[in-house]
């Protein structure tokens, strides 16, 4: 594990794993990082691979957490890494906070891979569904505000948003990280549209997307795709949002290959 503090005193940690060039994960909603466990068993050997366990799913903090306050977060770990440059992979909302990482810290970072991160395109991207997500957590229906949050943000078809919010009331640890996924939602849309300020971002990216996943998400990667130094636009095929898990061969060689690239 490696720790750091964080600007504002909070502590950050996250697994470390493995030897060479470092790479660092900020995983998306809903998670703790654990997901990327198998990606990272598979670059381990090769690279040395810190899955972050980003503050606004962490348990243990309350608070609901700004993407500033993240990004520091990932400057105490760059440091605490030897300053850089590490290769930085962003999963969904970790994507926009890898972004934005980006555009603060452009000297830590050899270059990004991005798997879908669901920036603002013409529109913040919850609006009023994030608002009515937050009403139903504030009553404390957190089946609901999950529900709400995948048919209305993810844009499931409503039965499986429904499916989805049922299983959050028998499932403990699902239910447990739906204050997070929301608070997540509200501090995206807080940050607003950021297409134009990622045109400073000379980094290269890789910009990873699956054949299954909602539309918008492959429309957003159309718009990161014409904003950033792209070094590769890669579909999975017949994989969807969560490849990391279904394919996490695949998603390793693309992120081995990206740091290949930008190796000095």
């Amino acid at each position: 594990m490696i720790i750091a503090a964080s600007a504002d005193g909070v502590q950050v940690h996250g697994a470390d794993e493995g030897e060479g060039p470092a790479v660092m994960v900020l995983h998306g909603g809903l998670d703790d990082g654990s997901q990327w466990k198998k990606v990272a068993d598979r670059l381990a050997p090769r690279l040395r691979i810190v899955r972050l366990h980003r503050r606004q799913y962490r348990l243990d903090l309350t608070t609901p957490n700004t993407i500033a306050q993240e990004v520091e977060d990932v400057r105490a770990v760059v440091t605490a890494l030897g300053g850089g440059p590490v290769l930085l992979v962003g999963h969904s909302s970790g994507g926009v906070v890898a972004l934005e990482a980006a555009l603060a810290l452009p000297g830590a970072f050899s270059g990004l891979v991005l798997y879908e991160p669901p920036v603002a395109v013409e529109s913040i991207l919850g609006g009023p569904a994030a608002a009515a997500a937050r009403d139903a957590l504030a009553r404390g229906r957190r089946g609901k505000a999950l529900e709400i949050f995948m048919r209305d943000v993810v844009r499931l078809p409503p039965w499986k948003a429904w499916l989805v919010g049922a299983f959050t009331c028998v499932h403990p640890t699902l239910r447990a990280f739906v204050p997070g996924q929301i608070h997540d939602l509200l501090a995206l849309d807080r940050l607003g549209l950021r297409l134009d300020a990622y045109r400073a971002i000379g980094m290269p990216a890789a910009l990873l997307g699956g054949e299954t996943s909602p539309a918008h998400l492959g429309a957003r990667l159309d718009a990161l795709a014409q904003t950033l130094p792209v070094t590769e636009r890669v579909t999975l095929p017949r994989q969807g949002h969560g490849a990391h898990m279904s394919a996490p061969g695949q998603v390793a060689r693309i992120i081995e290959e990206q740091q290949r690239k930008v190796s000095p």
